[in-house]
């Protein structure tokens, strides 16, 4: 008998493990010489970011940047005054994940976990902390299962439907933006620019039939050196940002999690028409991430037999990674600091900015716990003249239930977070910190699945069938296809001689007529 055998190429991708490890950053810098002396550090912002990444046998290597912002008070007899000095280093680590090899996918972010800066002297600092750095390492599955077969001679087959989630695959877009920012008359005219951030929030991604369309908004904020001044004004920019992508292979009912990340940013400070410093300039590059995954409803065979002809199945096990369910949700973070009584009463808020990361999370029922630290620093004006600039670091941890039902204990779960939006206000002298921090949650498990993978005939005498009639009665549990295939028949003739309409009908003590050599 020929067979010709119409198979189908199952591709999933699953998460092969995740580790975090820890970089020690200890680096002496020299203030320039174009700067004054540093009496004391005022605040410290730090920028980690992963340039490149490659993964070898169990390991993956990554290699990245550090930017450094150092806000200080001057060492000025005549006059304290604030300035700035920008700094660089690079940093590379190894995090181990059993099984990682070369061809396979990996995904990356760094963290400042902890960075302070101490002055050596009035010409050196002394920038000390910890990196925490993540990796989540995907390995791609392929293998090919029988999906219908083509046979010169009859051959009768069950089918059933199977699910799979597949991941289509990864889309990367970038977004450009452009902001044309004018400094009111009100406030002083520019001398220098000290300090720059974007967040990325009220982010919106819809997918199409061969289309993805990307929203969001970049919250441009900086903070400026007056002119003849020792004041630092604070100042925002919100810009739309949309983008369409072409993509044949992603459709409306497709699930997908996106991931944005400030690539690039830069600002020009110009005069205006009164030829006072009063415009920037702001070009920057978002890049983003989008997984699209989705269920694939697939007829698989499940059985397989001929009448006239002995068959042979081969059938294997194979672990699919199911996706049980994913969420985006929010949750609010709030918090007060209290200031010592050794610094300086705020009586206005300059700034604030926060980052938040992932401490733990685990599956429970129906839910994830995501645990997290959101570490906030706060640049605030007082009336001491002595201290009139000061700023205040704090970690507020957060605790967010993510729901999403089914999820079991034993599940895997995949864990995002980022900063949506903060305000700092003082009360009772005082900060009282409250966020909007966006979070993300996949719940994923592993199943056992056999499919079909090889049909083929052997050699020996063809299924007999019986010489007569039988009268067979429908026992608990039997279907049509298993009568059939005990009796070397097919369904179709069970339901002629037996006139079954529906042939997935059949009741316990029901009695057939399987038909043998004759039919009567």
């Amino acid at each position: 008998m020929e067979i010709n055998l119409i198979k189908e190429n199952i591709e999933y991708e699953q998460l092969l493990g995740e580790n975090t490890v820890d970089t020690v950053v200890k680096e002496e810098f020299v203030i320039p010489d174009t700067h004054p002396d540093v009496k004391e550090i005022l605040m410290l912002d730090v920028k980690a970011f992963i340039n490149s990444k490659e993964i070898i046998e169990d390991k993956v290597y990554i290699e990245g940047q550090i930017q450094y912002n150092v806000l200080y008070i001057t060492n000025n007899q005549q006059r304290t005054d604030v300035e700035n000095v920008i700094y660089s280093s690079t940093f590379s680590n190894t995090i181990d994940v059993t099984g990682a090899m070369p061809e396979m996918l990996c995904d990356t972010e760094c963290l400042v976990e902890h960075m302070e800066c101490r002055i050596v002297n009035e010409r050196k600092i002394c920038l000390e902390g910890i990196l925490k750095s993540k990796c989540e390492v995907y390995k791609n599955f392929s293998f090919q299962v029988v999906k219908d077969i083509d046979a010169v001679k009859d051959v009768q087959y069950l089918k059933n439907p199977t699910s799979i989630d597949k991941v289509t695959r990864n889309f990367t877009g970038e977004l450009i933006g452009k902001a044309n920012i004018k400094v009111p008359m009100d406030k002083p005219e520019i001398a220098k620019i000290v300090k720059y951030d974007i967040n990325i929030h009220k982010k919106e991604v819809k997918l199409y039939d061969g289309k993805i369309q990307i929203n969001a908004y970049a919250f441009i904020n900086m903070i400026y050196k007056g002119k003849d001044s020792r004041e630092l004004i604070y100042i925002e920019h919100e810009v739309m940002l949309n983008k369409e992508l072409d993509l044949d292979d992603v459709n409306p009912y497709m699930d997908n999690y996106t991931s944005f990340k400030v690539d690039a940013m830069e600002y020009d400070i110009k005069e205006d028409d009164l030829g006072e410093k009063r415009i920037i300039d702001v070009e920057f590059m978002i890049k983003t991430n989008t997984r699209a995954m989705h269920k694939e409803e697939v007829d698989m065979i499940e059985d397989v037999y001929s009448p006239t002809t002995k068959l042979e199945m081969d059938k294997k096990d194979f672990d699919l990674n199911v996706m049980q369910g994913q969420l985006l949700t929010e949750t609010l973070v709030k918090g007060d600091i209290e200031l010592d009584s050794n610094m300086a009463k705020p009586t206005k808020v300059i700034m604030s900015n926060a980052s938040v990361c992932i401490t733990d999370k685990r599956v429970i029922e129906d839910k994830v716990i995501v645990e997290g630290v959101m570490n906030v620093t706060v640049l605030y004006r007082s009336d001491d003249e002595q201290k009139y600039l000061s700023a205040v670091t704090e970690e507020i941890p957060f605790t967010c239930g993510v729901d999403i039902l089914g999820a079991k204990i034993n599940m895997s779960s995949m864990c995002k977070v980022a900063l949506e939006n903060i305000n700092v206000d003082i009360e009772a002298g005082n900060m009282a910190v409250r966020a909007v921090v966006k979070v993300y949650a996949r719940v994923n498990y592993m199943v056992k699945k056999r499919f079909l993978v090889d049909v083929y005939p052997v050699e020996g005498e063809a299924p007999e069938k019986k010489a007569s009639i039988t009268i067979y009665v429908v026992q608990v549990a039997d279907t049509l296809w298993k009568i059939a295939k005990k009796y070397n028949t097919t369904i179709q003739e069970i339901a002629r001689v037996n006139q079954i309409e529906d042939t997935n009908v059949i009741k316990v003590s029901q009695k057939l007529i399987i038909p043998g050599r004759i039919v009567i």
